[in-house]
Order: C-alpha cells, then structure tokens, then sequence
C-alpha cells in the first residue's frame, strides 16, 4: 500500500486537514470525514484543546485515538513564542513529539520569517520533537532545515488562505528532487486542481484548511480534495506523458487505412 511516511509512521491519507474557520465542531468532524485524513492539524493559541476547560474541546470531537494530532504555533512571529508553544502542546497532549513549526513575518502576507523558523527549528529538534516546518519555497533553506533534522518540509504554494494555488512549481520541484524526507505543500491550495497539481509534481502530501472550511460546501469540498490527492498521487506514479511541441501524436494507427 502507497502510504505517507513522517517520522517513521504510516499514515495511509496523504491529505492533513486543519481544523480552523469552520462554523462549529460538527462541520469540523464532517468535513475531516469526508476528506479520509489521519492527521490534523491544530492551531494551539487559537484552539481550545484543554488549555480551557470551562469551553469545548476540539479533542472531543477529534479524539486522539482515532487521528494524529499535529499541534502547530500559527500566530507565532518569533522563534521564541512558537518553541513555548510547541512545549506547552507537548504537555497537553501527554508527551506528543510531532509538531507544525510555523514563524510568521508579518501579519498581513503570512509569509514564513525564515530567519526565526531555522533558529526554532534547531531548538526544537535538539529538545526532541519531530519538526513538520513550513517554509519559503527556497530550495537551499528547505535542504538546511531537512539538514538539521526536520521530520517534514512544507513549502508554501502561495500565501496562507489565499487560494492562489501553486505559483511557482519549478521551485517546488527542486525542492522535491532534493529531499530525503517528505515534501508537504502547505498554504495557498484553493480548490481540487490545486491539490492534484501539488502531487502531479511529486509531493508527498498536501496540507490545507481555508480551501475547506471557506468552500461554499465545505464537506463536500473535503470529498474532492481527497480524490483530487489520489488522483495526483497516482499520475505522478503512473508518469506523464512527454509534451510534444508542434507536434501531434495519433491516437489510432495511421496504417492501414482505408483508400491508402
């Protein structure tokens, strides 16, 4: 079975969910149903889960027992805030070693502070935490953080909950072709070409959540998203055709033919 290896567990979705923007917990569960995936994703200064326990717990509709629980530091602008964040998640969820690490530049663009993310990085991978990192798609940042011993790289595609799709696959491609550990496009996927794209070009997975919780239909949506990663999936094994320019190919035999 083609299954997504992080950290040296199986996971037999490669599609990761967030669990953000959704009008409740309900349509969270439904739409983390209807996608097939195991992990999800889990912004802790902004999700409750047991940090409060006089408010809902996202836990309890997502229990640890039946997905992984990737705790990641979105709201975080330095090194420092997201490396306490990730701490407090590990105690939370009883010792937990795999993490999101995200360090934003600004709070308009999203855009990763790479600086802030490679200096967190390092300290989290020293304190034993299994390191999923988003980043630029910068090929030499993305080798040094796999270098220094993250579990993951998630390039972004476009900015986060933009929706612009993949701006720049030749960037990814390098990224892709050099990596000894999955590559995990995360933000700016914006509908299910978008999601199939990522992994016609050789992803390992794709991670996303505006694209759901904002679509018109969210459940639904979370449906094509995980046909569009198998489909995506299976492409890039099954290897494309080469692109022929100005030139045609007939799809029947030109032997034979009648009158000739």
């Amino acid at each position: 079975m083609d299954q997504l290896v992080i950290a040296g567990r199986a996971y037999g979705s490669r599609l990761i969910v967030g669990t953000g923007k959704y009008k409740d917990f309900d349509e969270t569960r439904q739409a983390i149903d209807a996608s097939g995936a195991d992990m999800v994703t889990v912004a802790i200064r902004r999700m409750n889960i047991g940090q409060d326990p006089s408010q809902p717990n996202l836990l309890d509709a997502l229990p640890p027992s039946q997905f992984t629980i990737l705790p990641n530091t979105a709201g975080c602008f330095n090194a420092e805030d997201a490396v306490r964040t990730l701490r407090l998640a590990r105690e939370l969820l009883d010792g937990h070693a795999l993490v999101k690490l995200e360090v934003l530049g600004d709070p308009t663009t999203l855009f990763p502070n790479m600086p802030e993310t490679l200096k967190a990085a390092e300290i989290l991978v020293k304190d034993g935490f299994q390191v999923m990192v988003y980043c630029a798609d910068d090929p030499i940042q993305a080798k040094m953080l796999e270098d220094m011993g993250c579990a993951a790289i998630m390039p972004l595609a476009s900015l986060i909950g933009s929706g612009m799709g993949i701006l720049n696959p030749w960037n990814l491609r390098l990224i892709i072709d050099n990596a000894k550990v999955p590559v995990i496009v995360d933000a700016g996927v914006g509908t299910a070409s978008d999601a199939a794209i990522a992994m016609e070009l050789g992803c390992d997975g794709v991670l996303m959540n505006t694209a759901i919780a904002h679509a018109q239909n969210p459940v639904l949506m979370a449906s094509a998203m995980k046909k569009a990663v198998q489909a995506g999936r299976e492409a890039f094994q099954a290897g494309r055709m080469p692109r022929k320019l100005y030139s045609a190919d007939p799809s029947s035999p030109t032997t034979g033919l009648i009158g000739s």
